[in-house]
């Protein structure tokens, strides 16, 4: 099972990576997900993960004070929006529509009310 987390964690620090390249691939939750595979596959991997300056740079400040950037929330949202918009538009269901509009709800309340929004950090060179 600790193979798996540690393969599961590698796909999504590499997509995480990606992401930070890509504005339309979300980097934080995939580096969430890194982060809890890693820790269940391998101490030492966690460690090195944690000391990493993706973690620091990306998530860090989340896993501390439930806070993030205001570009973080906006590239989260807005991928999470579109991802959520073909079904809206694809579904002749009542039922589902209001579904997704309920998450819809949800996920802009939770990340504008639930989340803290902090100053990015001035990268020094």
């Amino acid at each position: 099972m600790k193979y798996i987390y540690l393969f599961i964690g590698m796909m999504s620090l590499a997509l995480g990576c990606i992401g930070i390249v890509l504005p339309i691939l979300p980097t934080t939750p995939f580096l969430l997900l890194a982060g809890f595979c890693f820790a269940r596959s391998s101490k030492r991997v966690h460690q090195w993960f944690v000391s990493s300056k993706i973690y620091q740079k990306h998530l860090d400040s989340f896993v501390k004070r439930r806070a993030m950037t205001l570009k973080t929330k906006v590239c989260i949202l807005s991928f999470a929006s579109i991802m959520l918009a073909f079904p809206l538009i694809l579904t002749d269901l009542l039922l589902l529509r209001l579904l997704i509009i309920g998450l819809y709800c949800f996920k802009y309340y939770y990340f504008l009310v639930k989340i803290e929004t902090i100053k990015a950090p001035q990268e020094s060179i």
